[in-house]
């Protein structure tokens, strides 16, 4: 029986961000070097597939510096960053460790601090509720110096004075059409309003939405492939159905594909979050095949360069 047809787009770029491929490699570096295990606090990145890898390796994921012996080994913190209290109760504990947190979240953090510190500033910080980033973001200030919001409701709530001396930060995963809306409603609210000299959103996760963008009108289908509690991989699914895709869904591994979803599905769009390694692509692909008469096609609007050194005390 003749297979059916299936066209798939790939969209580029797609897959691991320079912060991401940053923080999984002083993970596997910090392994070489001093032997297992070594404490990783939270997930190094939301991805089942790249912790699990690691965890083989000899990485221990905890959630707190509490549930760390005092065993001298090395505790790694996250690509999201994390409040100062961390590192603080780290050096109380005369803990080793090392701080993955990805340069374009470091930025927000300086930026916030900066505003804070030196300008006297009261911060907004558009982010998610609970995302380890925006902890983190906040956890740089005292309690109270910054508000978080989410919506333009939730700035319309803000109870600031409106000729008060704001600044705004952003989350750097955010959906970038969302976040112009916000910005420019805060900008309206709020006569003394300072910004950030370039955009906190990162170059992967627009490059990455910007992709999903040009490839959705022409798919029935957009799959992402991440983790559901990535936010970068979220915001892609959500950016795909908004332009033009009949159909947005998020899967983590081409195991946990129902592939009758495709059945009336004539072009396939696939893209993968900032902390989705590309092998899962090569799986989703190869398992295609099986299904289907596969016809592949790549769609790049850009190429991507970047990247982040580790820090030195892993390249000596």
């Amino acid at each position: 029986m003749d297979k059916k047809k299936l066209k798939i787009i790939l969209a580029a770029p797609r897959g691991f961000c320079a912060g991401v491929d940053r923080a999984v490699q002083i993970v596997e570096l910090a392994i070489k070097k001093y032997g297992s295990p070594v404490y990783v606090r939270h997930e190094i990145v939301h991805n089942k597939f790249v912790v699990d890898g690691l965890r083989d390796m000899g990485a221990i994921f905890v959630d707190e510096l509490s549930e760390i012996p005092d065993d001298g080994r090395p505790v790694i913190f996250s690509a999201h960053g994390v409040p100062k209290s961390v590192p603080d109760e780290a050096k109380s504990r005369d803990i080793f460790y090392i701080d993955a947190t990805c340069p374009l979240v470091s930025k927000v953090h300086k930026e916030a601090i900066r505003y804070h510190e030196k300008e006297n500033k009261h911060i907004i910080l558009i982010g998610h509720e609970g995302h380890p980033e925006v902890i983190g973001t906040m956890g740089q200030l005292p309690k109270g110096a910054v508000s978080l919001v989410e919506t333009i409701d939730d700035v319309n709530e803000l109870d600031i004075d409106d000729d008060a001396e704001i600044a705004y930060c952003t989350q750097t995963t955010l959906s970038v059409d969302d976040t112009i809306d916000i910005i420019n409603h805060i900008k309206s609210k709020f006569k003394n309003i300072s910004e950030p000299y370039k955009e906190d959103i990162c170059y992967a996760t627009t490059n990455r939405q910007a992709a999903v963008k040009h490839i959705a009108p022409l798919v029935d289908m957009m799959m992402v492939l991440g983790a559901p509690n990535s936010s970068n991989s979220n915001r892609l699914k959500e950016v795909a159905k908004i332009h033009g895709a009949e159909k947005s869904i998020l899967v983590q591994r081409a195991k946990d594909i129902d592939w009758s979803v495709l059945s009336d599905v004539e072009v396939l769009g696939i893209t993968a979050g900032a902390s989705a390694p590309e092998i899962l692509i090569d799986e989703v692909i190869h398992e295609a095949r099986n299904q289907f008469d596969i016809e592949l096609e790549e769609i790049k609007i850009t190429d991507e360069n970047i990247s982040f050194n580790v820090p030195r005390i892993l390249r000596d």
